[in-house]
């Protein structure tokens, strides 16, 4: 999301990587770390004849969930601690749509041989691939199907690890899957979450890639925030919806609060700061705190009306009287794919200039949003 010129830009970039070779050389040259500039989650290390790539425990600081180590050439030694791959990977399952974008930067969409719950994939590529007999379904994240994971037999398995004691996670390594934690949702930040691209480019060999394509994103970031940090009058706003009489709010320590900021918003819970999980609340709390808000954001529905339908109350607020509500579903489709949680991920350059132009009109006037619309 910025100007024309730096979308073009990065598609520049994407078109021009296409399937590079498989012998691209390394970012870095021998016993040094990858520049990791956002991301906690991860390190990548090169050794002499490998790679080391670190996934961090997100339940512990400092703790290591897994180490992989990574192979150009299977009869290398490595530490014993850890799983030995054998790299550029060209086989992959994938557990969440939000590992596609990865891949689709990186031109690797064609190793994806099997995906969890296909139906909430958005991409063309892999939909039709899919359609075709391509890539198999996995089930469920939450309960993969393993017999059919072995059967497809891939280089690696990338899966969220979604809490401390993950037991379909124990059963997965010791059926000998070589399972790699992707844990890019744990970050408390859109660029963080972006930088995981280089996490993913370590099993292909393709840093040099990630690292460019990354270095562009975060340029057309910052350059974004930028502008949105030149409005002298910040509009406040609210966020999320009712679900079965609690209503989600983002707490001041996630993404979603940090990128208020960014785009130049005030939010009344950006000082609490104790979790970043979303917090609990009932309707009374929300209209106290929000029945003035100037801006709705991350609306659970499409239209006024359904948000009405939801519950009468929300007339209750400003915003949904004078229409300044907006949600996340400029890129969906009839089955339940949204690119939001798909692309999104990887592209916070996008999500960040789809929130300027809602919340600033002025800044960005022959911007067309990519992810957000405004109800009506």
């Amino acid at each position: 999301m910025k100007h024309l010129l730096s979308i073009l830009t990065i598609l520049i970039l994407v078109s021009c990587a296409g399937k590079t070779p498989k012998t691209e050389s390394s970012v870095l040259s021998e016993n040094e770390r990858m520049p990791i500039y956002y991301a906690k989650g991860f390190d990548i290390f090169y050794e002499d004849n490998y790679k080391t790539v670190v996934v961090y425990n997100p339940w512990n600081d400092g703790e290591i969930q897994q180490t992989y180590y990574l192979v150009n050439n299977d009869t290398v030694q490595t530490p014993s601690d850890g799983i030995k791959i054998l790299i550029p990977i060209d086989n992959v399952a994938i557990s969440s749509s939000t590992h596609v974008e990865f891949l689709n930067l990186l031109g690797e969409l064609s190793t994806v041989k099997g995906v969890c719950t296909p139906h909430l994939i958005y991409n063309d590529t892999l939909r039709s691939r899919y359609a075709a007999g391509q890539i198999q379904s996995l089930g469920d994240a939450h309960n993969v199907n393993i017999e059919q994971l072995l059967h497809l037999r891939p280089d690696v398995y990338f899966a969220a690890s979604y809490n401390q004691q993950d037991e379909q996670a124990k059963r997965l390594q010791q059926s000998g899957v070589n399972l790699v934690f992707n844990n890019e949702w744990t970050e408390s930040s859109l660029l963080a979450r972006a930088e995981w691209l280089k996490f993913v480019a370590a099993f292909y060999d393709k840093e040099q890639l990630a690292d460019s394509l990354f270095a562009q994103i975060e340029r057309d970031y910052q350059a974004a925030k930028t502008i949105a940090q030149s409005v002298e009058q910040k509009p406040t706003v609210m966020a999320g919806g009712n679900f079965k009489g609690t209503w989600y709010m983002p707490s001041g320590a996630s993404y979603m609060a940090r990128l208020f900021a960014d785009a130049g918003a005030e939010y009344f819970y950006k000082d609490e700061t104790s979790t970043s999980a979303s917090l609990a609340l009932n309707f009374e709390t929300v209209l106290t705190h929000f029945h003035d808000a100037d801006v709705w954001l991350n609306a659970p529905t499409t239209t006024l009306d359904a948000l009405y339908q939801m519950d009468s109350r929300h007339n209750l607020f400003r915003s949904a009287r004078e229409g300044r509500v907006y949600a996340f579903y400029r890129r969906t489709l009839p089955d339940g794919a949204n690119d939001f949680w798909e692309s999104a991920v990887a592209r916070p350059d996008l999500v960040l200039k789809d929130l300027i132009w809602a919340l600033h009109p002025n800044l960005l006037p022959d911007y067309t949003p990519t992810y957000i619309i405004q109800l009506n």
